[in-house]
């Protein structure tokens, strides 16, 4: 296993308790992946982040951090609709909220706080919604906002769960779009959760095919009609349009 890897597993039992879900996960993580976690709800992806993450202990073994632990930042993008939208937060205090980590028990944010919700705005394309309540955008519009506070703190690691969830196809396109230039820009490290086969098929660079099994492959072999047909254990078609590739 590669020596700059920035989250190493070698068979790792991931679980709750003593309940085994994923058995023999062995992968790792480099600077500059787009790493797609693909599987049907229930299958483990949930298990295999929380663990990845340090937030659930594996049931045998350890994820290791060759870089050292604190040398990890994530910015984490939920999905939106376990955001509570009870309180009317703007959307530039919402991307403030992506700087708390960052700040020491007690300090208050500062210019250079704020300069980084501006430049995550503009990264992002929203810099003139800034004043709206986050609880009036769009769909997509609120997942830019969450996207900008993941990126206002600064990560070298950026977690998305499910990011074109309920959006419809011309805010599903852009969203890919944009977290694909993202990548590009920055050159992030990405964990990308999905249970659609064409986002992780666009976006990653390998694949964790989960389904309370872990196939982790390079995404070329993902694309492979055959393997997938095996994995799904049903007929898979791949084809690409316009950079997107499409699963039938």
């Amino acid at each position: 296993m590669g020596t700059d890897a920035l989250i190493q597993c070698r068979d790792v039992q991931m679980g709750y308790g003593r309940n085994v879900v994923l058995p023999d996960v062995t992968l790792e993580i480099h600077p500059g992946d787009v790493l797609g976690i693909l599987g049907p709800n229930g299958a483990g992806k949930t298990t295999l982040l929380k663990t990845l993450l340090g937030v659930l202990p594996p049931v045998q073994g350890a994820v290791t951090y060759p870089a050292g632990r604190e040398q990890i930042r994530f910015g984490y993008v939920p999905q939106r609709q376990v955001v509570d939208e009870t309180y009317p937060f703007t959307v530039a205090e919402v991307v403030l909220m992506g700087r708390y980590g960052r700040l020491a028990p007690g300090q208050r944010t500062g210019s250079a706080d704020h300069d980084a919700v501006a430049c995550a705005l503009r990264d992002v394309g929203i810099p003139h919604l800034a004043d709206r309540f986050y609880r009036e955008l769009s769909g997509g519009q609120k997942q830019r906002c969450l996207l900008a506070r993941a990126l206002a703190g600064e990560p070298n690691i950026l977690v998305l769960d499910e990011p074109t969830t309920d959006m419809d196809l011309p805010s599903e396109r852009a969203i890919i779009e944009l977290i694909g230039g993202l990548h590009a820009e920055r050159q992030l490290t990405i964990l990308l959760v999905s249970h659609l086969l064409y986002v992780v098929l666009t976006l990653a660079s390998t694949v964790a095919l989960v389904n309370h099994t872990l196939h982790y492959c390079p995404v070329a072999q993902a694309r492979d009609p055959e393997y997938l047909s095996r994995f799904y254990g049903v007929p898979v078609r791949v084809c690409e349009v316009g950079g997107t590739y499409l699963a039938i």
